[in-house]
């Protein structure tokens, strides 16, 4: 493995750093290397500052371990400040990569020190270069962004606290902010004490933290008022720090106070700086951190002011200054004192009263007032009338609240909105400068900031999309203009695009109350579809009520771009053809005769037939959008909607943004409080193991487990090291169900830590193991349901581990629950087992099942209506039902029509015991009639039953007295064994009165049913009535969250897979599908299910991703946050030697006794000398990876090798449905896809394999056989990210054949783990001939096996076995393999071409994830 370390480098764009590293760092030595500073400053420093920081130098130094193998283990106290500046930078591209950032100093965290107070030191440097401060700012950035890490919080905590009040402008003035909350004072006296206490180097080390941030922000304000051009960029990022601190609680805590008295805003808003046209990005960001210091949250208590409490505040700052202006300056200003609030808190009007002040005047005003008047002189900052001007308004104007801000902002996206600037910008992020949207944080100030930034980063990441999608649309029309009529006219084509005339505007309906415009606008759109083919025209016929279409004004460019396959290069709206954009809501779909368009009509079977030739396109616009038109208009303007010549439609899963975004929207306006036992923890506040049931008033004293027992021994063995004592006078060794009393059970919680514990301790001390040492058990006898085989309870069947257990109770139990779950570990059965005892357990309650995908939702709710539940509560929303496999329709649809099919079934029951009775009359005519005869012969029968079966102690004379032996003949017989005891007797008896029960109770579930009679009434009953476990994708959530809030839906308990692959606010949003009660969000239970060291939400544009780390899940924010997970550790999916591959990734991860004794997983793979393999795949026709266009790589070499090894396979009688062939990038599926159709489409001997896909969309799936191609030849590339490897390590149960180029992958630290074992076997594919699948070969036999020298000879064994087969078919000796599919199946809705269907001639891009790789997504 040494000798091919780094191999890989030398196909990098300048090889030169590889021939550096291998020189001075990654040469093999015994001794220790020293840091050459000379190699530092003209080898390293000279050439990166030269190429001005090339992120690609900078990805390859970080690649080469520079920082790894010689910068950090050769740094000291005597390391020069390039030394330090270039460890800064790496740590800054490691974190940009999603890379582990500070693991490499864990384990000497003195050094660590030493260099974060270097750095901090040469922050303030004036001597060093704005470029090299500006690097080190970033650092700090990047650290005060990684609170959760002890190391960087030990060092970060000290800057903020509350000894930066040093620096406020008198002692008066802290005096007032000691006063403002009573622990202050405590925490003041505590910070001086400590400095008292210290020794003088403390002292000088107490006196730097309380001053660094003082100095750093001195010297930014000087920066803005010298306004040199080449301070802008570190002035930015500075604003980017500043805005960082404010949106965290911990670090704004006593910076606002500061800010605040510094006159931060006023002294920005007046700079030169500030001011300057070309530094639009300063000023954007401005308002961000503007935003974040009005936020209007208690800096002490964390609570959310609302808009009540915010205008109070307003309206005594405001009565203050009156009294102040009455008192002091009465002469001048008498209006302004006696004028209302409203009159005097707009920035005008309150201008207007004071400028009749002089500037003494004005100084004695803001000095009464306790505004700071005066600056070092070293900053040049006079205290000039403008400036104190605007320190007045500044603190006394109303503004808008962020709800305000956010309702006026549309979520429809206009010409004008997809073209600002400030959303330009996103698509030249490289990250050498920081850009104006919020980041998910590792905290946030109040729920409302985590809705606010969630639907500013959304909006924004909907609205690049859509503009990059109708450019490339366009672009594929090719627009020309006619230069004798002036008309466009199109020369390209594209389905998803229709020219059109001008819209007809039908109807503007007069404006709401309280609104200024159109409560709707109708217009009509007239479709030529004549001269569409078939299956586009079909897809035009599915246009749906509320899809959104778009309607443009295209003019053509003098100059057309090249179109490039999907990769869009940044442009301004003056280049582009888009002069217009209005969005469409579909009404309705028409014919030519005015009739709707319902279903696509199916093609006649010959081919011919009439041929549609006008669609008519009943809209609804934008109304916003027309009111401004329509003003702009009567100013003299051209009327838009007479331009517009385009519609252009999406793909439905890519195009639900509109009601997302209204879902966000309103979430954020209306102010939804989060259940008051998550909100700390949700927040980022507090005890991070509070939401755990061992910590909440409520937990459960008893947990009735029902099944979740196989037997006494499961149990035993469920709880280790714990005495398990039947707490009634019952032998152990009774059988389920089982009942844990955990009120009886001493735990050993961990211990809380106080915030100042918390804050100072250097690293979290172990926590002791908690878990009960003597527990409780007792058990209860099941009741008899009734007498038939259908009235047996089902049980489940899975023996669950011990750590699977302690998910399930803490599931159980009330609280929160995260449950880690690596790869085949059970996560699916947990959470059924969970579902299982809260609806038996908690009959009152429901439950909502969410997940990313259709596929994980439809896996989890089929295990569900396999387990003892009634199918009558069952509920599946959205439109994956469609592909469950189960025997009933558990649709709204379907359920009701089930209800109805069932009361059929019940009411001739009814007519059975009327005939039992001889009762005359049609009692099973309906649901009312059963129910009166319930009452006049049911219940009395069984009144007069129990009466003298009580009194008789006879159990002949009890079996005579029985009433309904007519209607239970049908049951096995005897009803009642002859010689069975009274007991046994009675409890029959019982269960045959239950059986009975549940038909008149049915009956009564299903009368409303019968009352109803519009199909939306019974639908919208069934949700928020009966079913009680109600299945969702989080997509869904998201799109419906109002309408089922608005219908009612209440629910007690959310169950979430998949979460780690869920956004923040895709998170969020199944918390909130109903509306408060008692202030609050009326939640017991969240469990939370999925595995963060897997793929995280793929969000495809870089600034999104990195810098505003829109791809956080809530998942991962709490295992960050310390909040206590359960850690699956046995996975029953792989063979153990697989599973080894990836099981470093996971602490303790073993193997569930299946894979080690069932057959399959012991017998080896036909065909096959290894059950794994990295084969090493050399150039291919002189070629490794090609890029046919921009980030679209392909490598043909590799391709042919995945569809030989598979043809291979097939040849040996191994199902194609047991093979899948993966790879890591869009553009090797399509050519992978491209050579199967070639090879082995139509041939019966192979087939096509079900599953080509990319590794990140076949994330939650799994097969008995994987080919993976890594595609990559010069560097890793994406796969660099360990949670896509462990993803691609993960997906095979008995065969995983890697193709790749070994030297690529063989030493980089990210895949010595992954790849050492394969890297042990040989490079070249070991097969072994004569055998069939299946073999009964074992795995570990030692066999002779024939080496495959590379492609060219496998394809060359693969065509004579061909041959060979052939001849023997055509002697009559065997037979064809059964007959496969031909068209791949692919899980997120693509053909068999690899490109997606709704878009032409665009396929995917990007590598695996990053251009459109993601599944199923929020649009």
């Amino acid at each position: 493995m040494a000798e091919a370390a780094y191999n890989w480098t030398n196909g990098l764009d300048n090889d030169r750093w590889s021939r550096l590293a291998h020189e001075h760092w990654l040469r093999p030595s015994v001794k220790a290397r020293r840091v050459k500073a000379d190699v530092l400053k003209n080898l390293i420093w000279d050439v990166l500052e030269g190429e001005n920081f090339s992120h690609t130098s900078l990805l390859a130094l970080e690649a080469l371990e520079l920082l790894e193998s010689y910068l950090w283990p050769g740094y000291d106290e005597g390391s020069t400040n390039l030394h330090v500046v270039l460890i800064a930078i790496l740590i800054i591209t490691k974190s940009r990569e999603n890379l582990p950032t500070w693991e490499i100093f864990a384990n000497d965290d003195g050094r660590f020190s030493s260099l974060f107070r270097r750095i901090l030191a040469m922050s303030l440097d004036t001597s060093l270069s704005t470029n090299v401060r500006t690097h080190l700012l970033c650092f700090l950035i990047n650290a005060f962004q990684s609170l959760d890490n002890w190391l960087v919080r030990k060092e970060c905590a000290p800057l903020v606290s509350i000894s930066i009040w040093h620096n406020l402008a008198s002692d008066s003035a802290r005096e007032r902010k000691l006063e403002e909350y009573g622990q202050l004072k405590k925490v003041w006296r505590a910070s001086v004490k400590r400095y008292e206490a210290a020794d003088d180097a403390g002292k000088a080390r107490l006196r730097f933290e309380r001053a660094w941030l003082y100095t750093l922000l001195m010297d930014f304000i000087g920066r803005l008022y010298r306004s040199k051009s080449e301070d802008v960029g570190y002035c930015e990022h500075f604003l980017e720090f500043l805005a960082d601190l404010e949106s965290q609680l911990p670090t704004r805590r006593y910076l606002s106070s500061l800010l605040g008295d510094m006159n931060t805003l006023p002294l920005i808003r007046l700079s030169p700086m500030f001011n300057a046209p070309e530094n639009g990005l300063l000023r954007d960001l401005y308002i961000l951190f503007r935003h974040f210091v009005d936020f209007p949250v208690d800096e002490h208590t964390g609570t959310q002011r609302n808009r009540e409490e915010q205008y109070d505040m307003h309206c005594k700052h405001l009565a203050r200054l009156q009294r102040v202006a009455l008192q002091h300056i009465k002469d001048k200003l008498t209006v302004l004192a006696l004028s209302n609030y409203g009159a005097i808190d707009q920035r005008d009007e309150l201008e207007g009263q004071l400028k009749q002040l002089t500037d003494a005047e004005l100084q004695e005003l803001c000095a009464i007032l306790g505004s700071r008047t005066s600056y070092p002189p070293a900053l040049g900052i006079l205290s000039s009338r403008e400036l104190l001007m605007e320190v007045l308004l500044e603190a006394h104007e109303r503004r808008k609240t962020f709800q305000e801000a956010i309702n006026g902002m549309s979520v429809l996206p206009t010409e004008r909105s997809l073209y600002e600037e400030s959303l330009l910008r996103n698509e030249t992020y490289d990250g050498s400068r920081p850009l104006a949207i919020p980041k998910l944080n590792l905290q946030y100030l109040t729920a409302g900031d985590f809705l606010w930034r969630s639907f500013i980063l959304h909006r924004c990441e909907q609205f690049v999309e859509i503009r990059k999608y109708l450019e490339d649309t366009i672009k594929r029309l090719r627009p020309t203009k006619d230069l004798s009529n002036g008309s466009v006219g199109f020369g390209g084509y594209s389905k998803m695009a229709l020219p059109i005339t001008k819209p007809a505007i039908l109807e503007a309906a007069p404006a709401n109350v309280g609104h200024d415009q159109p409560a709707f606008v109708r217009a009509e759109i007239t479709l030529n579809v004549s001269r569409l083919a078939d299956n586009v025209r079909r897809d035009w016929d599915s246009l749906r009520p509320e899809d959104t279409i778009f309607l443009i004004q295209v003019h053509p460019l003098d100059e057309p771009r090249r179109l490039t396959n999907g990769h869009t290069a940044h442009c301004t709206m003056e280049d582009n053809s888009i002069s217009t954009l209005r969005i469409g809501e579909v009404v309705q779909l028409l014919d030519e005769n005015d009739r709707p368009v319902r279903e696509p009509a199916q093609d006649p079977a010959n081919g011919y037939g009439p041929r549609p030739h006008i669609r008519r396109l009943i809209v609804n616009l934008d109304a916003a959008a027309f009111q401004a038109d329509t003003e702009r208009k009567e100013k003299g303007m051209p009327d838009v909607y007479e331009a517009i010549n385009l519609v252009v439609r999406r793909n439905k899963k890519e195009n639900n943004f509109k009601k997302v975004l209204e879902t966000i929207q309103s979430l954020v306006i209306s102010e939804v409080p989060l259940p008051s036992w998550l909100q700390e923890v949700f927040l980022g506040f507090g005890d991070p193991t509070s939401a755990t049931y061992m910590n909440l008033s409520n937990r459960l004293q008893s947990v009735d487990l029902r099944d979740t027992f196989i037997d006494w021994q499961h149990l035993v063995e469920s709880f280790p090291e714990t005495i398990i004592k039947p707490s009634m006078e019952q032998e152990a060794g009774f059988g389920p169900p089982y009942v844990l009393d955990l009120a009886a059970t001493k735990f050993t919680a961990a211990p809380r830590s106080s915030k100042k514990r918390r804050r100072d301790d250097a690293q979290p001390e172990p926590q002791p193991a908690s878990g009960p040492k003597l527990l409780k058990v007792s058990t209860y006898q099941t009741p008899s349901n009734g007498p038939y085989p259908s009235d047996a309870p089902k049980f489940n069947q899975v023996r669950f581990t011990p750590v699977q257990v302690e998910a399930i109770i803490s599931g159980t139990q009330p609280g929160l629950t995260v449950i880690m779950g690596p790869p085949g570990t059970g996560k699916t059965d947990v959470a059924t087992q969970i579902i299982s005892n809260i609806y038996h357990g908690f009959p009152s309650q429901r439950t909502l099942l969410v997940a990313h995908s259709n596929q994980a939702l439809n896996q989890l709710f089929q295990k569900i209506t396999r387990l003892n539940i009634d199918g009558r509560h069952l509920l599946r929303l959205g439109q994956g039902e469609g592909e469950l496999e189960t025997n009933e329709n558990y649709s709204k649809s379907g359920r009701v029509e089930s209800f109805l099919e069932n009361r059929a079934y019940y009411l001739s029951e009814v007519d059975r015991l009327a005939a039992n009775f001889g009762a005359p009359g049609a009692h099973g005519s309906s649901c009312e009639t059963a129910g009166y005869f319930n009452s006049v012969y049911v219940e009395p029968a069984w009144h007069r039953f129990w009466k003298e079966a009580d009194s008789s102690s006879s159990t002949a004379d009890i079996v005579s007295s029985f009433p309904f032996h007519p209607y239970f003949l049908p049951a096995p017989q005897p009803l009642f064994p002859p010689d069975a005891p009274k007991d046994t007797i009675m409890d029959i008896a019982r269960g045959c009165q239950r059986h009975i029960n549940k038909v008149f109770t049915e009956l009564g579930d299903i009368r409303p049913f019968e009352i109803l009679r519009n199909n939306r009434d019974k639908t919208n009953y069934l949700m928020i009535k009966e079913a009680r476990i109600i299945a969702m994708t989080s997509t869904h959530a998201a799109m419906r969250r109002q309408e089922i809030a608005d219908l009612g839906f209440r629910y007690d308990n959310v169950i979430m897979e998949e979460a780690a692959q869920i956004t923040e606010v895709e998170n969020f949003i199944p918390f909130a599908l109903q509306h408060p009660r008692n202030g609050e969000l009326p939640l017991q239970r969240i469990v939370l299910c999925g595995d963060h060291l897997q793929n995280s939400p793929v969000i495809s544009n870089l600034a999104f991703r990195q810098f505003a780390n829109l791809e956080q899940s809530l998942f991962l924010r709490l295992v960050r946050l310390g909040v206590p997970t359960i850690n699956l550790d046995a996975q029953g999916r792989a063979r153990p030697s697989i599973a080894d591959l990836y099981k470093w990734r996971y602490s303790n991860l073993g193997n569930l006794p299946n894979v080690l004794t069932e057959p399959e997983y012991l017998r080896a793979n036909a065909g096959f000398r290894y059950e794994y393999q990295f084969i090493d795949v050399p150039d291919y026709k002189g070629k490794g990876e090609t890029q046919p266009s921009p980030h679209f790589i392909q490598n043909l070499g590799e391709a042919e090798y995945a569809v030989a090894i598979y043809q291979y396979m097939r040849l040996l009688g191994h199902p194609a449905s047991k093979t899948s062939i993966l790879t890591t990038y869009a553009g090797q599926r399509a050519l992978i896809r491209d050579v199967l159709a070639h090879r082995c489409a139509g041939n019966r001997l192979f087939g096509m394999p079900r599953i080509v896909n990319t590794v990140d969309k076949y994330q939650g799936e799994q097969n008995d056989n994987i080919i993976l191609s890594l595609v990559r030849t010069t560097r890793p590339g994406y796969l660099r990210d360990l949670r896509r490897l462990t993803v691609a390590l993960s997906r095979a149960r008995l065969g995983l054949y890697i193709l790749g180029r070994r030297s690529v992958f063989a030493s980089t630290t990210e895949f010595s783990q992954a790849f050492g074992l394969p890297l042990q076997r040989p490079a070249k594919l070991m097969l072994t001939t004569g055998e069939m699948y299946p073999t009964e070969r074992l795995l570990n036999d030692d066999v002779e096996a024939t080496e495959m020298a590379g492609l060219e000879h496998l394809g060359q064994y693969v065509y004579e076995m061909t041959q060979a087969k052939v001849r023997m078919l055509k002697d009559g000796i065997g037979v064809l393999p059964p007959q496969e599919p031909d068209q791949i199946v692919d899980i997120n809705g693509e053909d068999d071409t690899g490109c997606p269907v709704d878009d032409e001639d665009a396929m995917d891009n990007g590598p695996d994830g990053a251009n459109g790789e993601d599944p199923e997504v929020i649009r």
